[in-house]
């Protein structure tokens, strides 16, 4: 085995490994003397700087040894994958996904038959990037076999061992290495593993639209993700996985200006995608009606538009949607009206929506029976009311109701 370095890494810094409820899984999983350690995704994150989310270990010990030990630790175990071993930990209300060493015996390009072991340089060597296949044990010892803390540092996203070996295992894996390159904020990408993803790009239609579709709001949410997109252009990835793709320039002036939401970002990368892609990738119902709400014939608020304009618009759709109208219309502006669109803005930031002052019950309070004629008479009132900019109180409100009444009989 070998380490990067003498140096521990202060994980007691760090709540997600060294907290209670990460303290509470390691001493059920070391119980019995096995050797634990976080893995993967944590442990790169930690040394980038970044926060962690989600926090992996991995242990010699198998499933069913895992599950006894957590539930010997009063430890929820829940049996997530336990054919390609992995069990779920739930301490204190925070998962752990917990995975026994292991190495592939036999894989299609989507999926992989394993068996375990008890070898740790084995089981990393079957991870996709260098950066990803460290290990830390809970004392701060770095494992690290393949250099991928050298390549964090020169920003590499490199796979390990043979690039066209890793991505034959599971073809997601092109997806990955721009989805890591984009999040990567001076990547340098690997020459062999570009080599490698341009010649898979034909490959990637077995792959299921959930996990394509993951990948792709994951790399939308980088902070630049136009280097990686073209990238994948230029290699035949963007054109095989978003063939509604169009130019990146909306996208790059997106991304200067907003707040990284995967979605709104699609939009401006395949703007007359819109529910097509959504079907097609199986996204939420939520996330299908948005992308439908963005794409032509999509509404769309002029850039002249006024305070009053916008908040008229605001009260029809809400101020997520109207947030997305602003920003995509923003950055498809080519003559420079940013105060225009920032001012915008600040009338959706300040919105508290309103509700109409009066109900129906004030309509039959003053003599009208229930029915039809009173939900004309409010909307009346609201026609009205929205005309003055919402501003009327419920006292003026009822004089025009009144007055309203007295109209139509």
């Amino acid at each position: 085995m070998s380490k990067i370095d003498d140096k521990l890494i202060d994980v007691g810094a760090v709540p997600a490994l060294s907290g209670d409820a990460a303290r509470a899984v390691v001493a059920a999983l070391t119980r019995d003397g096995a050797d634990v350690r976080f893995v993967g995704g944590c442990v790169r994150d930690l040394l980038l700087g970044e926060p962690l989310s989600d926090v992996d270990l991995a242990t010699p010990d198998r499933p069913e040894t895992i599950v006894a030990l957590l539930e010997a630790g009063d430890i929820k175990a829940v049996p997530t994958g336990l054919k390609h071993g992995t069990v779920t930990a739930v301490a204190k209300g925070v998962p752990f996904e917990i995975t026994t060493l292991r190495i592939d015996v036999e894989t299609d390009g989507r999926h992989a038959e394993v068996a375990f072991t008890d070898d740790w340089e084995a089981d990393a060597a079957r991870r996709d990037f260098t950066i990803n296949a460290m290990s830390l044990t809970p004392d701060g010892s770095l494992f690290d076999y393949f250099e991928g803390r050298c390549d964090l540092a020169r920003q590499c996203v490199r796979f390990v061992g043979n690039a066209r070996t890793r991505i034959s295992e599971d073809y997601l894996r092109v997806l990955r290495f721009f989805r890591f390159l984009a999040q990567l904020p001076a990547a340098q990408p690997d020459e062999a593993a570009v080599d490698a993803c341009r010649e898979a790009a034909g490959r990637l239609g077995g792959l299921s639209a959930e996990r394509i579709q993951a990948e792709l709001l994951k790399l939308l949410k980088a902070r630049n993700p136009v280097p990686a997109i073209e990238l994948m252009r230029g290699t035949g990835v963007l054109e095989a996985m978003l063939p509604e793709a169009g130019s990146s320039v909306d996208l790059m002036a997106l991304s200067g200006i907003d707040d990284g939401d995967p979605v709104r970002r699609l939009a401006a990368l395949a703007p007359d995608g819109g529910a097509a892609i959504a079907h097609r990738l199986k996204m939420s119902n939520d996330d299908k009606a948005r992308l439908s709400q963005l794409s032509p014939p999509a509404l769309s608020l002029d850039v002249a538009a006024t305070a009053q304009d916008v908040r008229q618009v605001i009260y029809d759709i809400g101020s997520a949607r109207v947030r997305d109208m602003i920003l995509l219309g923003w950055s498809a502006d080519r003559e420079g009206r940013a105060a225009a669109w920032r001012a915008m803005m600040e009338v959706v930031n300040a919105w508290e929506s309103p509700e109409l002052p009066i109900k129906g019950a004030d309509a039959v309070s003053l003599g009208l029976k229930s029915g039809p004629d009173v939900g004309e008479a409010l909307r009346a009132v609201e026609r009205w009311w929205r005309s003055q900019d919402f501003q009327p109180d419920r006292e003026v409100c009822m004089a025009v109701l009144r007055h309203h009444l007295g109209s139509v009989r």
